[in-house]
Parts: structure tokens; sequence; C-alpha cells
């Protein structure tokens, strides 16, 4: 390779310390059972129960009273079946019965990889030379659940790479859902769906203008009934239910670290984890500066492109994107509108890469092809490592290919600043390719990033490794530029 890559020291591994306080929950009747065993215990000992509990996991968990009482309210409608008065419940048998319903979570247990870099909200009490980043990563605990957490770090002048230390608790956000639909719109975003014309009608005419979740629940599972037969209607109908389910906010406290704040999948949609998120600084066309982030969720059969968008970091909008190219995996949306567009880069049919543009940011039609395997290390298939970076030369995009042993390697290619459809240049070798020391993992001989950063002229990527940690690596931004157009001549 006729480029110089650096790869840096700094690697971030699992922490199986990383845990947080979630509703554990396995069925009414035995969720019932535990209510009436708690509410026959005597006051002596509901305290030499909670007592020891609240003492070991107080060192644990930011405020676990608040964390026991929340989960006990959350089942309150079940204590009147189990005929036993909530309200009239001290607050420590209420604590007990919470901590029934709560487990711990290691959110990285697993794994710790595919990380996005992006300029952090805060340039404040730097020196010159340096900057403040944040980094997401893909999280994976237990059941091979994915969720999306951060981590801060500051890069200096010589862009060396130091993490500040992670928090000692994680918090689940307040999640706030979409409390009515509007039936035009909603059904307008539900195309994607692909219903049958006579059953979305049903649908819609089962609904009033305006509507709530529930309202729109009802209306399927008794269509679901009715279709029993017809396997490829219901799911068509379930995935209506997701679309619904998908709207919603998180709202972290003011008071955590970054690293505390960790996104979990809260929708149906997401039940089975959401993955990759590639996160982007934004900026609008009158200057406001917006973080967006394409994510796939998973639930456990069909996968959503998702997108989430923030301001701040402790407040995040959650939405589904929709349309012909929100397909598969792989979205990236670029940094700005270009000639009055929203663009977008995915890989809808899981080989090559393509090019959207629209004119609403969650609506995506007509793909077009803009890159197709065409070196041996991507013959298998060619996407994207992050949204495009804008340079004087065109944009950058960090790619990936998959070759022989479904081996994955980052390269990169140049696309033409106002046609980013035209392909100026593309590496004929890989950036990284697997090395001795970073093939072994979770998943052998795949490196991969979700979002790099140009900083003292220099390319920063951070990669994960295998599908288990993370590292970073660097290499001389316009050098690189040269060498791509070098290739593509």
């Amino acid at each position: 390779m006729r480029l110089s890559i650096e790869r840096k020291p700094t690697k971030i591994y699992p922490d199986l310390k990383r845990v947080v306080a979630r509703f554990f929950f396995n069925g009414e009747a035995r969720a019932k059972s535990i209510i009436q065993h708690v509410a026959t215990m005597t006051d002596e000992e509901v305290e030499v129960t909670i007592t020891p509990i609240l003492r070991e996991f107080s060192r644990r968990h930011r405020n676990i009273t608040r964390i026991f009482e929340k989960h006990a309210d959350r089942i309150r409608h079940l204590f009147a079946a189990a005929q036993v008065n909530y309200d009239e419940l001290s607050l420590k048998r209420k604590l007990l019965t919470g901590s029934y319903f709560t487990n711990e979570y290691s959110i990285e247990s697993a794994a710790f990889f595919n990380p996005s870099m992006i300029e952090d909200v805060d340039q404040s009490g730097l020196e010159e030379g340096e900057k403040r980043v944040i980094l997401s990563f893909r999280a994976v605990g237990e059941g091979h659940i994915s969720s999306i957490a951060f981590r801060s770090g500051i890069i200096d002048r010589n862009n060396q790479i130091s993490l500040q230390t992670a928090g000692n608790y994680v918090d689940e956000a307040e999640v706030i859902r979409n409390a009515m639909y509007k039936k035009d719109t909603f059904f307008q975003n539900a195309v994607s769906i692909k219903l049958p014309d006579p059953v979305m009608q049903e649908v819609m005419n089962s609904l009033p203008e305006e509507f709530e979740y529930m309202a729109l629940k009802k209306v399927i599972r008794e269509m679901q009934q009715r279709y029993q037969v017809d396997h490829l209607v219901k799911k068509a109908l379930e995935r209506l239910l997701w679309l619904a389910d998908s709207y919603y906010e998180l709202n972290f406290s003011l008071d955590t670290d970054i690293s505390d704040r960790v996104i979990f999948p809260y929708s149906d949609a997401e039940s089975r984890g959401i993955e990759d998120a590639r996160f982007v600084k934004y900026q609008e066309e009158d200057g406001r500066i917006i973080y967006y982030a394409t994510y796939t969720a998973f639930d456990g059969v069909a996968i959503q492109p998702k997108l989430l968008c923030t301001d701040d970091f402790y407040n995040f909008k959650i939405m589904p994107l929709y349309g012909e190219g929100a397909q598969n995996k792989n979205l990236a949306l670029f940094p700005r509108k270009i000639k009055g567009k929203y663009v977008m880069i995915s890989r809808i049919d899981g080989i090559n890469g393509y090019i959207m543009y629209s004119d609403k940011i969650n609506i995506w039609e007509n793909p077009q092809i803009l890159q197709t395997p065409k070196y041996p290390w991507e013959f298998v298939q060619v996407g994207n490592c992050g949204s495009p970076i804008e340079t004087p030369e065109g944009w950058l995009v960090i790619t990936h290919g998959v070759g022989p042993m479904r081996t994955y390697c980052v390269g990169a290619s140049l696309l033409d600043l106002d046609d980013p459809g035209t392909e100026i240049g593309r590496l004929k070798e890989p950036l990284l390719m697997p090395n001795k020391d970073e093939r072994e993992g979770y998943v052998p001989n795949v490196l991969y990033s979700c979002g790099s950063l140009v900083h003292n002229e220099e390319l920063i990527i951070p990669y994960g490794l295998s599908d288990y940690a993370s590292g970073f690596a660097t290499v001389n931004l316009e050098r690189l530029l040269a060498q791509i157009k070098a290739d593509g001549a």
C-alpha cells in the first residue's frame, strides 16, 4: 500500500461492570403470585429483606429506590387482580415488590464495537489544536441484544486520542411516545409497508382523523383475526403497528455523564437490538447544527432503518425511515443539503452502494446505483462506513468491502461535490485490513467503522475489531485524496 496508515495504541474493550437496572417481567401469573407473597409478609420481614438489597445495589446505581418504585408502579394494574391495594402499601413494601421486577443487564458484556466519531457540542476549555469528540458504539449484551452507547474523548494537536473514563452509573432515559397520530400523515408514510389497497383502506376507514396508538392496535388485532390464513397480510399489518410504535422521544437527566446515557431498544421493531448508528453533524441551510444518526432496528425477523436526532445528546427524537430506498442496512446521511435536497447513501440490496435525494429527511425513494463491487477485496459487497466527509476535492466516503473468507476491509472513495452520484475515484487496495492482532473476535476477520473525522490534516478512523472491541487509525488527508484520484484515473 502506498499510503502510510498509523494504528493508534488506544483500544476500547467491553466492560462487564457496566450494568443498568432494567424492568424484568415474566408473565402475569407469576407477577400476581409475587405481589401476594410480598403483601403477606410482616413489616419486620419486609425490613429485613429490603435493607441488604438497598445497601448492596445503591452502590451500583444512581437511585435504586427510584428504580424499584418505578417498576412497582409499572405493574400497579396487577395489584387489584391480586387483591392487594397498591395505594395502601408502605414505601418499603413497594420497593421490595419493585425489586422482584428488576434485573441488572450488562450492556457491553459481549462486545463494544462499530464506533462513530463526531465533534462534541462543547469545544470550550481546549488548547490550540485540540478537539473534543463524542464516540458512539454498538454495545452488545446478553442475548446478543445491541444498544447505542457513548464515550467522550479529546484529540490533541498530534492526533493522539485520550478517552474520558466512563461514569459509574448507567441510566435509562425517560421514554415519551407520540400521543396522537394524524391519519393523512401516518398513512402517507405507511406506503412502504405495501399492504394491499383494500386492506389499507379498511384500516383507514376504521380510524378517526386523529387516533392513538392503542386505537390502531385494536383495529389491527381484530383484522389479523379475520386474515388468519393470509400470513403475508398478517405480517404487513404487524409492521403497520410497528410503524406507529417507532416514533418516540428519549430524555436523559442533566446530571448524567455522556457515558451513562445508553439508548436501548424501546419499540417492538427494535426488540432484538439497534445496530450501527452512523452519527453526523448536520448543518441546516440557516446555519443551525443538528446531530443525526441513522441506525438499524431488528426485531428478530425483519429490519427497519430509523433516524434519531438531537442537538444536545440529552434529548433524542426517534422516527422510522420510509420508502423504496429505506430498506436493508447501511444508510448514511450527507452532512448538508445539496442543491436543496437531503442526500443519503445506502446499500438496499445487500451488495451495491446507492444514492438517494429527498425533500423530506425521513422519506427516501428512487435509489440509484452509486458503487458496485470492483476489486477482489469487495467482490461480495460494498458499502459505506459512515456519512460522507466534505473536502475541497469532493465528498470523501469511507467504505467497507467484503472479500474472500468474509473478510471485511476498510476502503475509501471520492464523490463529486455538486453531483455526488458521480464517483471521482476509489482506492484499488484497502486502507485497513485485519492484521494478526485484529482478526480474532466475536466475528473474526472484520474491520468496520460507522463514522470518521478530519482533524489536523489527518483522517481519523475509529473502527471495530472483529465485532468485539474498537481501535483507531489515522492517515494524511491530502495524500489519501491524491491516491484516490490517482487510482480513479
